[in-house]
C-alpha cells in the first residue's frame, strides 16, 4: 500500500502529459482508419451497382496499397525533414481530401479515363477508374500517419513505456474499425453512398485544430513540467541519441539497409501487414459470400470482431513491460512477448471448419486472429526506436511500411484472384480457407525470421 502511494506520488511529480500527445494519436489513426475503411464496407453496394468483379475491387485495393507502399518510403523522410508536427497535420489534409474525393469517383474516372487508354489501360469501368485514383491520393496522404506517430512516441516517451503508448494509439485503428460499421451503411441507406465518403472525410480536419494547440516537441513544450522531460530521456542510451549538430548529417536510405535490424522489421512487416489488411477490406465481402450478411447486417459482427482487437492492442502495448520488468532489455522482452503473440493467429486455421456452424465461429477466431495482429504490431513498430536512433525512426518506419504495403498488394491480388477463380467452380469457400491459413502462419514465420536477424539487442550505432 505504502510502495503504491509513493509510485503514485512521484507520477504526480513526473506529470502526465505525454498522455495527452498520445491521445492526439490515437484519435488521429481513428480518423485514419475510418477513411480507409469505408470502401470496404460499401463494396457489397458498389459491386452491385457497378458491376464490380472480386479482381476489379482487387485492383482498387492494391492501388491503395501499392501506393500506400511506395509512399510510406517517402513519408517517413519526409517527416524527418519537415518535424512531426508540420508532417503529420500535412499527411492528415492529403488524406482527408482524398477520402472526400472518393464521393466524386464517376465523373473523376471520366476525367481520367483518355489518359489511362492512352497508355495502354483498357477494359477498366470508368468508376472503376475513378475510385483507383481516388485511392491513390488516399494512399498518399495516409502513409504518413505511422510514421510521424512513432516519431512523436520516440519524441514523447521513455523507451519502457513506448510500447504500450504505440499499443494505445494503434488502438485508435480498432475504433475507427469499430465505427466504420455503425456508421457508413446507416449513412449510405439514409444519405446515399457518396455522402458516406464526404460526411467521414470531413471528420479529419476536426483533429488539426487540437493537434496545432497541444503538440509541440517536448523541447518546446511550455505545458510539459521540467521532471517530466527529464523522465522521457531517463532510458535513453548515449548510442542512440546521435543529435548533436556534428551528428546531424542526412542518414541515406542506403546506409539504414546495410543492417540486420532493418531488415528484421522490414520482413516482419512484409510477412504480417497484410494479414490485418485483407481482414479489413475483405470480410464484409466474406460475410456476403458465404452468409449472404450485407449492409446493416454486418454491423453486429464486425463491431464485435474490432472490439476484440482494441484488447489486443492495449494488451499487446502493456505485454513485454512484464519481461522488462523482469530484468529482460526492451528488445529482449518484446521479442519474447511477440512470439507468445504470434502463435494466437494459429486459431485462424479453425475459422472455415467451424464456419458451417454458425458465422459466428469465424467472426470470432478471426477477431483472435485480428487481435493477435494489434498486439504484434503494436511491438514490431517500436522495435524500430529500441535500436535506431530518434533521427531515423520515422525513416526506418516508412521502409518497413512499404514492405508492408507491397505484402498487402500481394495478399489483396493473390485473394482477388482465388476468389474470383473458386466462384467460377462455385465453392468460393476454398478460396477464403486458403487465405485464412496464409493469415494464420505469417507471425510465426515473420518471427522465425526477424529473430534469427538480430538474436539479441544491438543498437544502431551510424
Amino acid at each position: 500500500m505504502q510502495q503504491t502511494t509513493q509510485t503514485a506520488i512521484v507520477q504526480e511529480k513526473i506529470g502526465g502529459y505525454r498522455w495527452t500527445i498520445c491521445a492526439l494519436l490515437f484519435f488521429a489513426t481513428t480518423v485514419n482508419y475510418l477513411d480507409r475503411q469505408v470502401l470496404s464496407l460499401l463494396q457489397p453496394l458498389l459491386a452491385e451497382k457497378f458491376g464490380w468483379s472480386n479482381t476489379d475491387y482487387a485492383n482498387i485495393a492494391a492501388v491503395f496499397q501499392f501506393t500506400y507502399a511506395i509512399s510510406m518510403l517517402f513519408a517517413g523522410r519526409i517527416i524527418d525533414k519537415l518535424g512531426t508536427k508540420t508532417g503529420y497535420a500535412w499527411a492528415l489534409i492529403i488524406w482527408s481530401l482524398a477520402a472526400i474525393l472518393h464521393a466524386y469517383a464517376e465523373p473523376l474516372g471520366r476525367a481520367v479515363s483518355p489518359i489511362f487508354t492512352t497508355i495502354g489501360f483498357t477494359g477498366l469501368s470508368v468508376s472503376v477508374l475513378g475510385f483507383m485514383v481516388a485511392r491513390a491520393f488516399l494512399g498518399f496522404g495516409e502513409s504518413g500517419n505511422f510514421p510521424a506517430a512513432i516519431k512523436a512516441t520516440a519524441e514523447y516517451f521513455p523507451k519502457k513505456e513506448r510500447s504500450l503508448a504505440t499499443g494505445i494509439f494503434n488502438s485508435g485503428s480498432n475504433v475507427g474499425a469499430i465505427l466504420a460499421p455503425l456508421t457508413v451503411p446507416w449513412i449510405a441507406s439514409h444519405l446515399g453512398w457518396e455522402y458516406t465518403f464526404f460526411i467521414i472525410g470531413a471528420v479529419g480536419f476536426l483533429w488539426l485544430f487540437f493537434w496545432f494547440i497541444f503538440y509541440e516537441t517536448p523541447e518546446k513544450q511550455k505545458r510539459m513540467s521540467a521532471p517530466e522531460r527529464a523522465y522521457i530521456t531517463s532510458d535513453s542510451e548515449p548510442v542512440l541519441e546521435q543529435d548533436a549538430p556534428a551528428a546531424a548529417e542526412k542518414v541515406s536510405w542506403f546506409s539504414l539497409l546495410k543492417f540486420k535490424q532493418t531488415w528484421a522489421f522490414v520482413f516482419g512487416k512484409f510477412m504480417t501487414d497484410g494479414v490485418w489488411w485483407f481482414f479489413l477490406f475483405w470480410l464484409p465481402a466474406y460475410l456476403k459470400a458465404q452468409y449472404g450478411l450485407t449492409g446493416t447486417e454486418v454491423m453486429l459482427p464486425l463491431s464485435v470482431l474490432y472490439s476484440m482487437t482494441m484488447v489486443g492492442s492495449i494488451f499487446g502495448g502493456w505485454f513485454p513491460m512484464y519481461f522488462i520488468k523482469k530484468g529482460y532489455n526492451p528488445y529482449e522482452g518484446r521479442m519474447r512477448a511477440m512470439f507468445v503473440i504470434a502463435l494466437f493467429p494459429l486459431v485462424v486455421l479453425a475459422a472455415q471448419p467451424l464456419g458451417d456452424i454458425s458465422f459466428w465461429f469465424p467472426v470470432i477466431l478471426i477477431g483472435v486472429g485480428a487481435s493477435a495482429h494489434q498486439a504484434w504490431s503494436a511491438n514490431i513498430f517500436t522495435t524500430v526506436s529500441d535500436m535506431f536512433p530518434k533521427k531515423t525512426v520515422a525513416s526506418v518506419t516508412g521502409i518497413g511500411g512499404m514492405a508492408g504495403g507491397i505484402g498487402g498488394v500481394v495478399v489483396t491480388k493473390v485473394g482477388g484472384y482465388l476468389f474470383d477463380h473458386y466462384d467460377k467452380l462455385g465453392h468460393i469457400e476454398t478460396g477464403y480457407t486458403i487465405m485464412f491459413a496464409f493469415c494464420a502462419v505469417a507471425y510465426m514465420t515473420a518471427w522465425l525470421v526477424m529473430k534469427s536477424l538480430v538474436p539479441k539487442m544491438k543498437p544502431v550505432n551510424l
